[in-house]
């Protein structure tokens, strides 16, 4: 089955157009369905094509003479969009040129001009940024909201519930994923006004396809016992490092005792295939692709310093999400929390009328 072409970003990243034309490649190996967009500079793209033959026929270039740098503000990119590599495979995914964009480049202004470009989604107030984790579990967990909105009100978190659960459907193929919110304890009493107003309001929410399973530390996220973590984009943000600082925390622990001592290496050719397994675990690259949710579009964010490894896998995470459909997904659950709402407010109004 032919996809929609995606738009990459071919100038974003750490490394640029070399890494992020072998992420396509990559992925196009995997997946020969895939046709792409490139975007940049026209005379570097087609340099680095050279060495990827199987892209020739599957990709078309747009010119861009601007790039959006690292340390560029977003309202600065944004006067920019229509000259930069970014505001142009942005515009791509707008005018039905492509079907999704993928870009490695500033996230604050990817969002920007995502959100100016393509608008949010009709019941959606805020986009948020969600990403797959590693966890214990047979699946990945979802978390969002990871830094587009550093503050959230009920109303916002009860919607990245939603996209969420939305988009844990696909990943992780269950008809209804497990949901929580992150909070600093279990117990029902604990938490701000707006994370127990969300709970409140999830778990009224019956007709939902999802599983509103109350709140989960921090602690908890990697444990597999959810599938969905919902939270503000400051406290996301938070939590996200904090969890990528402790695994590189870890691999680097065990690189120095491995070293320590001629035991300790031997030791390590002993146990590579366990220490093997853990790296390719903890490796963001294999997790890589956060995506905008609650946008007119599919705009997937790949990590800045990913490989070639990573970027594909990003490019995957897009395909996926259009062969998904997950806009309509979301739609759909919008549609049916808005009926939900009816049916608890008619059912009371009638609760009263017999009072």
């Amino acid at each position: 089955m032919s996809l929609p072409r995606i738009a990459i970003d071919a100038m974003g990243g750490d490394e640029g157009v070399r890494v992020m034309i072998e992420g396509a490649a990559l992925a196009r190996r995997r997946h020969d369905r895939f046709k792409f967009l490139l975007v940049g500079d026209e005379a570097r793209i087609k340099s680095a094509l050279e060495s990827h033959p199987n892209m020739r026929g599957a990709s078309e270039i747009l010119h861009a003479d601007d790039v959006v740098s690292g340390e560029e503000k977003p309202t600065q990119a944004l006067r920019r969009a229509r000259t930069t590599s970014m505001g142009l495979a942005i515009n791509a995914v707008k005018m039905g040129d492509a079907g999704a964009a993928v870009s490695a480049g500033n996230t604050g202004a990817l969002m920007a001009m995502s959100k100016l470009a393509l608008r949010t989604m009709p019941g959606i107030d805020r986009p948020a940024l969600a990403a797959l984790l590693p966890t214990l579990g047979e699946n990945d967990v979802v978390m969002l909201d990871l830094g587009a909105n550093t503050e959230c009100d009920a109303r916002n978190l009860v919607q990245f519930a939603i996209m969420g659960a939305a988009y844990a459907r696909i990943v992780t193929e269950r008809p209804a994923p497990r949901v929580r919110l992150l909070n600093i304890g279990t117990e029902e009493i604990k938490g701000t006004e707006g994370v127990q107003s969300a709970a409140a309001q999830l778990r009224a929410a019956t007709a939902l396809a999802l599983q509103f399973d109350g709140f989960v530390e921090a602690d908890k996220i990697n444990r597999g016992e959810c599938d969905v973590v919902v939270t503000d984009g400051f406290s996301g943000n938070i939590a996200l490092k904090a969890i990528e600082g402790a695994a590189r925390f870890v691999t680097d622990l065990l690189k120095d005792a491995f070293r320590s001592s001629l035991r300790s290496k031997v030791g390590f050719l002993i146990s590579r295939p366990a220490t093997e397994l853990l790296r390719h675990h903890l490796d963001p690259n294999n997790h890589n692709g956060a995506v905008f949710l609650g946008l007119n579009g599919v705009i997937v964010k790949s990590h800045g310093s990913a490989n070639a490894r990573g970027v594909a896998n990003a490019v995957a995470v897009a395909a996926r999400l259009l062969e998904e459909n997950l806009t309509e997904r979301i739609t759909a659950d919008l549609a049916e929390l808005g009926a939900d709402n009816l049916r608890t407010g008619h059912a009371s109004a009638e609760g009263e009328a017999a009072a």
